[in-house]
């Protein structure tokens, strides 16, 4: 197949072992996108990759185990904002943070850590969510694409439902065309993928 045009992005959303099934917090079917992604990547389509990687301090405040009575997918109050309490996952320096190593990550030029500030969850690649202040700080990687000269970026991985779809909405929002490859993802949540379509139907979001 044909590469895409120099100024189209690939982001490859967390492929990590915490997120596979017998993972922490796994993604029903997770692992049947590996193969494709690898494929994808082997391929060289795109001039440009970026790999997010979850990677959080161990007291990290998304984990139900900080906070006292409270269980895994029960929601709190964090900065102002809801938050779903996760059981413990993607700890820096774990095996389950890592990459997962049935992908060739070779063609990626930018491998992106995020939810290392252990009181702020971080789904999306370009901000975390809301913090002490009230805001969502940015991570650095529209300008990093900005540099690059990219107008356009696809999304895959994991989660659909949560870190894919945030990392989509923000590239939306900083202004890039976007394409989410939903069958390069896997929800985590069972709650169905009728409000993520609705999420990315109302952010303009081609999904392909």
């Amino acid at each position: 197949m044909n590469p895409y045009p120099d100024d189209t992005a690939l982001i490859v959303v967390d492929l990590q072992p915490d997120f596979m099934p017998g993972g922490a917090l796994p993604c029903a079917d997770g692992d049947a996108i590996v193969a494709d992604i690898d494929a994808l990547l082997r391929a060289r389509r795109y001039r440009t990759v970026v790999a997010t990687q979850d990677w959080h301090p161990p007291t990290h405040a998304s984990f139900a185990s900080q906070h006292p009575g409270q269980a895994p997918f029960s929601q709190v109050l964090l900065h102002g904002q809801p938050q779903t309490l996760w059981p413990d996952h993607c700890v820096q320096g774990t095996a389950g943070a890592a990459l997962d190593p049935r992908v060739d990550w070779t063609p990626a030029d930018l491998v992106l850590r995020k939810g290392t500030d252990a009181q702020v969850d971080s789904y999306s690649a370009f901000r975390g969510n809301h913090g002490p202040g009230g805001n969502r700080p940015p991570t650095g990687l529209a300008g990093w694409l900005r540099e690059r000269g990219i107008v356009e970026v696809h999304v895959c991985g994991l989660a659909r439902d949560y870190c894919v779809l945030w990392t989509a909405q923000d590239a939306a929002a900083a202004g890039l065309r976007v394409r989410f490859l939903w069958q390069l993802t896997r929800p985590v949540s069972a709650e169905g993928d009728a409000p993520t379509r609705a999420a990315l139907a109302e952010a303009g979001i081609a999904i392909g």
